[in-house]
């Protein structure tokens, strides 16, 4: 982010190849955390950027994207989410997300980095809408890792909205085969998990192709999607999982049932059309996802293109 540029560019490396260059007004926060640098930035098209390592991870203007994609499929399609676990999250939006579902009891949010969450909390009040103060969540400043480890609550959905998998970063230990049996341990019968699997666009599929694989190596049930986000440069990946087939089977009729009976607000993205066209992938995405075979391991990682 060049600041003595008069233009005001932030350059978002999408991929080495593919660079977006967004124009904004003002940083309003830019700094070092223990685990990563932060940014918040404010656009002229976007709105208010969270910015991580160098990357940009939130948009005001189509965050919904983004965030209704991730969590409103898995729990539309449970019969009833008490209890919700988030990895990572820190913007708040995606728990305000979930606590939208008035049929949920408990949400644990485990962020590993504290001061990146109290920044969002105060200097991105638009997305996280007061979601923090809700007397339903409990937010852990810890490694998640270690919290499934050492937990014995079984979840009937959880979400991973973590950051990329950066060499270095806080997350890519978070993407593993060893990390996702820890998932599934704690996961409830008829429970769903969620994950964020990287960019879905032709030319930078190497992360969500080896997330979709690792997922099928510890869940009988892996379900790919994806979505347009617009600041993210392109399409974006996401998987369900779980062990049993009976959520997934769930009619366009009921999930609008559903977003009516047990929903507060109004959705900007999300609805029963859209669960089944998010699940409808081109054929060159179902052929690649089908000849995956990289195995995200501890001894193996994956890590996102770096810049």
């Amino acid at each position: 982010m060049d600041e003595s540029d008069p233009n005001l560019w932030f350059r978002d490396s999408i991929s080495p190849d593919f660079v977006q260059l967004h124009r904004f007004r003002e940083i309003v926060y830019s700094g070092t955390t223990e685990y990563q640098s932060l940014e918040i930035i404010e656009t002229d098209a976007l709105g208010r950027c969270l910015v991580l390592d160098g990357k940009l991870q939130s948009a005001e203007t189509d965050e919904f994207i983004y965030h209704e994609a991730l969590v409103h499929p898995g729990l539309m399609a449970h019969a009833h989410p008490r209890t919700v676990f988030v990895a990572g999250g820190g913007e708040g939006a995606t728990v305000r997300e979930i606590l939208r579902h008035d049929c949920v009891e408990r949400v644990i949010m485990v962020d590993i980095d504290g001061e990146a969450v109290d920044i969002c909390r105060r200097c991105l009040t638009s997305m996280n809408a007061e979601a923090f103060d809700d007397h339903r969540l409990e937010l852990l400043h810890q490694d998640a890792r270690a919290y499934l480890a050492n937990t014995d609550v079984k979840f009937d959905a959880l979400i991973m909205d973590i950051t990329d998998p950066l060499e270095g970063g806080p997350a890519y230990m978070l993407y593993t085969q060893e990390f996702y049996k820890l998932v599934h341990d704690r996961l409830a019968p008829e429970g769903i998990v969620a994950v964020q699997s990287g960019s879905a666009s032709l030319g930078d599929l190497n992360v969500f192709l080896a997330v979709h694989a690792t997922l099928k190596t510890v869940f009988p049930l892996v379900f790919p999607y994806h979505a347009f986000v617009p600041s993210f440069g392109g399409l974006w990946g996401f998987n369900l999982a779980g062990r049993d087939l009976a959520p997934f089977t769930i009619a366009n009729s009921e999930i609008d049932t559903r977003i009516a009976s047990r929903l507060s607000g109004k959705m900007q993205f999300y609805d029963s059309i859209t669960h089944r066209s998010l699940f409808s992938l081109p054929l060159y995405l179902r052929r690649a996802l089908e000849e995956q075979r990289q195995i995200i391991t501890d001894g193996n990682p994956v890590f996102f293109h770096q810049r």
